[in-house]
């Protein structure tokens, strides 16, 4: 059995994250509520995954795992999760401050035995991106643009325009009233489009396949062009890199931007990072296809938690590095574990060790913000 020693050494790490909670969350949740979410994000670091039974055994209550268990269970079928809050939230813990370049995404993830089709708004930061806000979309295939300017919108109303300093996206998130949109409300974009899109010279007369302007570029050579073009309707200027894609071919890497086009290759490159995130959430992280769930709504509230304890794990991961102990930079210039591996890490060994040293009190992730 626990000593009375070893419990009060858990308890005292549990409410570290159940303070900062109950500060965020008080008027909006009852204390039991809060009680619950500490004990749920502090379970996702500690066995990380989001099995629910394996949740269930490592609460750390006086309850049996069953009981646990369906504690869990009620909360997914019958507890309304304020999505948005939960974005106000990780907004307040981002380590970076506005404004920020945000990359939308659409991505299909396996979510137990169902697929998930999923539109994702991420702000990007040093190699990663956190997942903001996120859709689900009940159908198969690309999002539309009503969908694209809802999630926009929703960020607009709870964060504000000026901390967006500009959206990158790939080839899906291109249209006229998308674009339109964009153009109308001053956001700053850099879009890929494909290399077979038709343009309009305002100078000339006709339209020409957009990838004509480009085709004397080499490999790894980028062009920009200085001058406002129509593409679907809407002014915009126009920058091309030329790489080669995963199987060894050259393809252009044509980008539509506001203003500023010198900025687009470097800027967009930055979309990747989404992915990056992607993976923390599932195979190197809280392995998120785990799950058994197949309702839309009770996912969407799994997927809020897991991305508070990705949020949390990635900034302690940070001041870890700042504060304690760099990571280690390999030969070729990359980092021996991303911030949140680290930060993770830390986390799980200050949980599962009831007599570990905290060397820098995990509630400092949120000071230090």
């Amino acid at each position: 059995m626990t000593s009375t020693v070893e419990n009060t050494r858990i308890e005292s790490k549990n409410s570290i994250l159940l303070s900062t909670l109950k500060e965020f969350f008080g008027k909006k949740m009852n204390f039991a509520r809060i009680k619950f979410l500490s004990m749920f994000i502090l379970s996702l670091c500690k066995v990380q995954s989001v099995c629910f039974d394996k949740l269930a055994s490592a609460f750390e209550t006086e309850s049996k795992k069953d009981s646990s268990l369906r504690r869990i269970q009620r909360f997914m079928s019958e507890y309304v999760l304020d999505i948005d809050f939960v974005a106000r939230f990780i907004f307040a813990l981002l380590p970076h401050k506005p404004p920020f370049i945000l990359a939308m995404d659409r991505t299909n993830w396996q979510f137990g035995k169902i697929n998930i089709n999923a539109l994702v708004l991420s702000i990007v930061y040093d190699g990663i991106s956190f997942p903001i806000l996120f859709k689900l979309l009940d159908k198969k295939g690309n999002s539309n643009t009503k969908e694209r300017i809802d999630i926009m919108e929703k960020y607009i109303r709870l964060f504000s325009i000026s901390t967006i300093d500009c959206l990158v996206a790939d080839r899906e998130f291109v249209g006229e009233m998308w674009m339109k949109y964009l153009n109308e409300n001053s956001i700053r974009y850099y879009l890929r489009i494909k290399e077979n899109f038709l343009i309009t010279d305002p100078r000339k007369s006709g339209k020409i396949r957009v990838s004509w302007l480009f085709n004397s570029l080499k490999i790894n050579e980028t062009l920009v062009l200085y001058r406002i073009y129509y593409l679907k309707g809407q002014l915009c200027y126009l920058s091309a890199s030329k790489v080669k894609n995963k199987e060894g071919k050259p393809e252009l890497q044509i980008l539509v931007s506001f203003n500023e086009p010198q900025k687009a290759y470097e800027t967009y490159k930055l979309r990747w990072q989404i992915e990056t995130a992607f993976r923390a959430l599932k195979s190197s992280g809280f392995n998120v296809e785990q799950t058994h769930l197949s309702d839309l709504d009770r996912i969407e509230k799994l997927f809020s938690l897991v991305i508070i304890a990705f949020t949390w794990a990635y900034v302690v991961g940070i001041y870890l590095h700042k504060n304690v102990k760099p990571i280690r930079i390999l030969k070729h210039g990359n980092k021996a574990q991303s911030f949140f591996k680290y930060g993770l890490t830390y986390i799980t060994s200050i949980l599962l060790n009831p007599f570990a040293k905290d060397e820098i009190g995990i509630v400092k992730f949120l000071s230090c913000t």
